[in-house]
């Protein structure tokens, strides 16, 4: 399977805030772990993506009638299941079984083949305002530059064995981050260390994690851990949640997972789950005057940036802990057709978090603690999968998901997915499906479908319409919009797929300030149009080429502007070496057309820069297969620009008109 279209087809189409390296792990850790087919139930076998409910029922039909599989070559026995079903779904499924008398923990972890050692650089070549002399101002004061050098680095061990341990270590330095040794600062050479060791199916304990790990419980309202891709091209499965439990963290995003301990104990038919942690938070603290005129300290925001290169981002990391007490408890059906479960997360901050006031926060979270709890249900009859969770905060708002994923035949998919999330809904870790970039002050209807009346054609497309009850930052009024995208898939042969795509959007902006006189506070609706043509050939075992049209429209006003990007890649195989090389020009009017393009980039890299104005974008990238143990990336990447003679603003600006990065990482196998 092509694990790189894959992920195409599940991530949101063209968007900024989504977390796509987490994601991204989060595949691998579902490709590096794969699903037993003789002991998965509906749950995990949905939370795949790769089948439709309709394919799930009748692969537990089939075991529950022919007992455990004895070969995956029995997969083309399962009606519904086509040739490239199977193919799609063979890297991330297993028949392997643990030995019923494995040898000891100690002696597996150090005879375990799958263990590794992977080092990465990253760098900016063009050199960066911060990285220059800094400037005297009239006052004599010295302008801010970065503490560090331009250099990205990033270390990681792992080693594991697929549902019985996993334990590893994760170490990263930012670009303009100093490498320095500096307990006052909590800086120990890398600027960021992750590790967790986890160990599954321990008698009846399920799960143990200590260290570094996430959860996903429900349809994330409470526990959203997990890779939860939102609106994208595969419009059926991706708007459900699934309850995959605790999960080790191995991604180098430096908030959004637990510290500490979390366990999973399963009795029968039930399964409990606890979760203790204590981690730092990086943010931004200042004093104010209590009642009785004494100096308090309070928080005035959280950084999620995990940037730490001039003295003001440094001043925020670790400046308070936060602790969390959380748990779960889910109860499983005996024959697998329907499970329930609750939620509870109690989140406590070392320091009272006060926000700056503003006209569109006044319902978000203030204070040192907050309670979120939630109930959930999942319920599969016939070749309907129903499911749904609601969820209060300590602030009394509420928030709550239903829907469905069904297979109304075998030629047509559907989902349709409703949300509510009050205004003063509190949730640290969700991941609740949402417009939004979390789950509050929305309500929406989502609707997905895809049609395959043959082997050869596929329609893919979904309608979602929401509203914000109150405001939002730079919509200073309640606002609605919508969005749709249609996907038309042909595939006369596997090594050859086009498609065309069409997505659009309308939600509301504040007006921008004319001058003249005007009611505060109005709005206006922003429409967005981006197509996609695509082509893609694999001429031979060794010669793959895609070919891509991209193009953009934004109407505020009646004024229309656009934006259009062409690029050719070209990927040539030959012996050890793997090389995957594009050329591309792209032409935006203005910001609102940017241009978003998937990239190939190095092993557990992923990109998807975004392009506006004029210029052209290549890329090279080698991998060498050094030995039995070694794999080598480079890649080398160009942007040059032929409307502005610099790149970027503030410290990120370069005084030249393109910007070239490199990409080197070695990959070494210990066994």
């Amino acid at each position: 399977m092509d694990l790189e279209s894959f992920i195409e087809r599940l991530f949101p189409i063209q968007e900024e805030d989504i977390d796509y390296e987490a994601i991204y792990e989060q595949l691998f850790q579902l490709y590096q772990n794969p699903i037993n087919l003789n002991k998965a139930d509906l749950e995990v076998l949905q939370a795949s993506y790769l089948l439709t409910p309709n394919q799930i029922n009748q692969l537990v039909k089939y075991r529950y009638e022919f007992g455990d599989f004895l070969s995956l070559y029995e997969l083309q026995a399962i009606p519904d299941f086509d040739l490239t079903t199977i193919e799609n779904l063979i890297p991330f499924v297993t028949l392997d079984e643990i030995p019923n008398k494995p040898k000891p923990f100690l002696q597996r972890i150090k005879e375990e083949e799958n263990a590794y050692l992977l080092l990465r650089h990253k760098r900016t070549w063009e050199q960066r305002k911060g990285y220059t002399a800094p400037d005297t101002s009239s006052t004599g004061k010295l302008s801010t530059r970065y503490l560090g050098d331009p250099n990205e680095i990033y270390l990681r061990f792992r080693i594991q064995h697929s549902r019985d341990f996993s334990l590893g270590m994760t170490l990263e330095k930012d670009p303009g981050e100093q490498f320095i040794w500096d307990q006052k600062t909590k800086r120990y050479g890398f600027n960021f260390l992750s590790f967790h060791l986890t160990k599954y199916q321990l008698g009846n304990w399920k799960t143990i994690a200590l260290g570094d790990f996430q959860a996903s419980f429900g349809q994330g309202l409470v526990f959203g851990a997990g890779y939860t891709v939102g609106k994208g091209a595969e419009t059926v499965p991706t708007v459900r949640r699934s309850s995959i439990g605790i999960l080790p963290y191995t991604a180098a995003l430096e908030y959004g997972f637990f510290r500490g301990i979390g366990v999973t104990r399963k009795i029968r038919n039930w399964q409990v789950t606890l979760i203790g942690s204590r981690v730092p938070r990086d943010g931004r603290i200042s004093s104010s005057l209590d009642s009785l005129e004494s100096n308090q300290d309070i928080l005035t925001s959280i950084s999620q940036t995990g940037l730490h290169r001039t003295p003001s981002e440094l001043s925020t990391k670790g400046q308070l802990n936060e602790s969390n007490l959380g748990g779960n408890i889910q109860f499983s059906s005996p024959s697998g057709r329907w499970m329930a479960g609750a939620n509870f997360l109690h989140t406590s901050f070392s320091i009272p978090w006060v926000r700056t006031p503003s006209v569109y926060n006044q319902f978000e979270f203030s204070g040192k603690s907050n309670q979120v709890g939630s109930a959930y249900f999942n319920y599969n009859w016939k070749n309907f999968f129903f499911f749904g969770e609601s969820a209060i905060s300590a602030s009394k708002g509420t928030g709550t998901v239903l829907g469905l994923v069904s297979s109304l035949s075998k030629q047509v998919d559907f989902s349709m997915l409703w949300r509510n999330y009050s205004k003063d809904f509190h949730s640290f870790y969700s991941s609740g499906f949402a417009e939004n970039t979390r789950p509050i002050n929305e309500k929406g209807l989502y609707m997905g479908i895809q049609i395959k009346p043959n082997p050869t054609w596929k329609v893919n497309a979904y309608y979602d319409a929401f509203s914000f009850p109150w405001l939002k930052y730079r919509v200073y009024a309640p606002s609605k919009g919508f969005e749709w995208l249609g996907r038309l898939t042909y595939q006369p042969r596997r090594n050859f797929i086009a498609f065309v795509q069409l997505r659009q959007e309308e939600k509301a902006r504040n007006l921008s300030d004319s001058g003249e006189p005007q009611l505060t506070y109005q709005i206006l609706p922003i429409r967005k149009t981006n197509g996609l043509i695509s082509l893609e050939n694999q001429l031979t075992k060794q010669i793959f080429i895609r070919s891509r049209i991209l193009w953009s429209q934004v109407e505020i006003q009646n004024q229309k502007t656009s934006g259009i990007m062409i690029y050719q890649d070209v990927q040539v195989e030959k012996g050890k070496w793997r090389w995957t090389g594009r050329i591309g020009l792209f032409d935006s009017e203005t910001y609102d057309n940017r241009l978003y393009a998937f990239e190939n980039n190095v092993l557990w890299t992923f990109s998807i820069p975004a392009f506006s104005g004029r210029g052209i974008r290549y890329y090279l990238l080698a991998q060498r297969q050094i030995g039995n143990r070694m794999t080598v990336y480079f890649r080398f990447s160009r942007t040059s620009y032929t409307d502005r003679e610099t790149v970027s603003s503030g410290l990120q600006e370069i005084n030249v008109p393109h910007q070239s990065d490199t990409a080197f990482l070695i990959r070494y196998a210990l066994k």
